[in-house]
């Protein structure tokens, strides 16, 4: 839960100090690619610790876990310059 609330307002942030529309699409695909990279790294991990199935729920629940809080993130941008447009005019 501390996480959800931390990649709001980091995308909150986000939105709103950075100038323009963001590219929402590029910071999915992004998002993808890091969970991607984190699900592996966290598999191999499981599979020296507890084996092939550990090694299957690490990677597919780290992706998860990653592309929601960048769908989270995402979301506290768009708010953000929902934000920086109401308040600059």
């Amino acid at each position: 839960m501390m996480f959800m609330i931390l990649a709001f307002i980091a995308g909150l942030v986000y939105g709103y100090v950075k100038p323009g529309k963001e590219k929402r699409w590029e910071l999915l695909k992004k998002g993808m690619v890091y969970g991607v990279i984190l699900g592996i790294l966290f598999g191999f991990f499981g599979f020296l610790l507890g084996g092939p199935r550990l090694f299957a729920a690490g990677a597919i629940g780290m992706f998860i876990n990653v592309v929601f809080l960048v769908i989270i993130f995402i979301a506290g941008t768009f708010i953000g310059d929902l934000l920086e447009v109401a308040i600059k005019q």
